[in-house]
């Protein structure tokens, strides 16, 4: 990859292996880059522990999601969704255990796909992306077994309510969904930019991240930052954070959150901010917390920059990973 390439690069997704001992990156080109943190966090790493031990091309569209399952690295590309043994990656053997397709109305749209879920309780994959759909993917048989229908533009993001049996999603369109996932019926229907508090018409209406624990909901885009009650369908508190938020985690008592601006942001829970660390690239799509490994638990910051941000200790930043 030439200067320049790496200079327009992104990253756009992560995902730490089941042992916690690798990260995935995928880039705006398609591919993904695999990083090994146990070399790059020993003692005697090099320049070189910080470069991928194996980069390949796996979509030819960006690669806007990747997650992990116990044994599979799941990618997805232009409206496709390809599976990896973690194994396999590791031994650099390249070569998808399988790839498919949702079923798409029309086989001359490919419609990126944006997020990925898991759903343990049935052991499906939820998919969100740019046919507005959800699309519902039963792991054990690989075959896609239902798609949800309700937003008007498209989907950005999804999140499971595993113990409610219900799935989240954010939109374009300014909408949270929230799905029973029994019926496939939406149940509630949140409008976050009609409410005062969060609205920022300047940035739009959109919905770029969701993020869920127990009755709580974090949401923001060109909405503010916001943090919701799901029994009560309101907003508890607003983070007064400047530009869009492409991806927030709740993290102990607090929350982490990227998007416009060289910083990981780390707010209370009551809406103030605590503190901005400085990172790297100029503005950040996402943000991961290895919890796979306590021996290897960092978080790991991407953007708009072929260098990963690696955070040891969450107040500064230790390294970075480069493509």
């Amino acid at each position: 990859m030439g200067p320049i390439e790496l200079l327009h690069m992104s990253v756009f997704s992560q995902s730490f292996s089941p042992c916690g001992r690798f990260l995935a990156a995928g880039n705006n080109y398609g591919e993904i880059a695999l990083f090994s943190l146990s070399a790059a966090l020993s003692p005697d790493a090099t320049a070189l522990s910080q470069k991928p031990v194996l980069t390949f091309t796996a979509h030819e569209g960006p690669v806007f999601s990747l997650l992990s399952t116990d044994c599979h690295l799941l990618s997805a590309g232009n409206g496709e969704i390809s599976a990896w043994s973690w194994t396999e990656l590791i031994k650099k053997n390249v070569k998808p255990v399988w790839t498919k397709r949702p079923n798409y109305k029309s086989s001359l749209e490919i419609p990126e796909i944006n997020s990925m879920v898991i759903s343990p309780r049935d052991n499906s994959l939820i998919v969100g992306g740019g046919d507005n759909n959800i699309h519902i993917l039963d792991l054990e048989h690989g075959v896609f077994k239902s798609v949800l229908q309700g937003h008007s533009d498209y989907i950005h993001c999804v999140s499971v309510r595993e113990r409610e049996g219900e799935i989240l999603s954010g939109g374009e369109d300014g909408a949270v969904r929230i799905w029973d996932c029994r019926t496939g019926q939406s149940v509630h229907c949140i409008e976050v930019y009609k409410y005062e508090s969060c609205a920022r018409p300047q940035y739009g209406k959109w919905i770029s991240c969701l993020t869920t624990e127990s009755d709580w909901m974090l949401c923001g885009g060109g909405p503010s930052l916001s943090l919701w009650h799901l029994r009560s369908l309101s907003p508890t508190s607003i983070f007064p954070l400047s530009g869009c938020q492409r991806d927030a985690s709740f993290h102990q008592d607090m929350i982490l959150a990227v998007g416009e601006g060289a910083f990981v942001s780390h707010c209370l829970l009551g809406g103030e901010v605590k503190a901005q660390i400085p990172s790297t690239p100029q503005s950040l799509n996402t943000l991961q917390i290895n919890t796979n490994s306590s021996e290897h638990r960092v978080l790991t910051v991407g953007g708009s920059s072929d260098h990963i941000d690696v955070f040891t200790n969450l107040s500064y930043r230790a390294f970075s990973l480069s493509f």
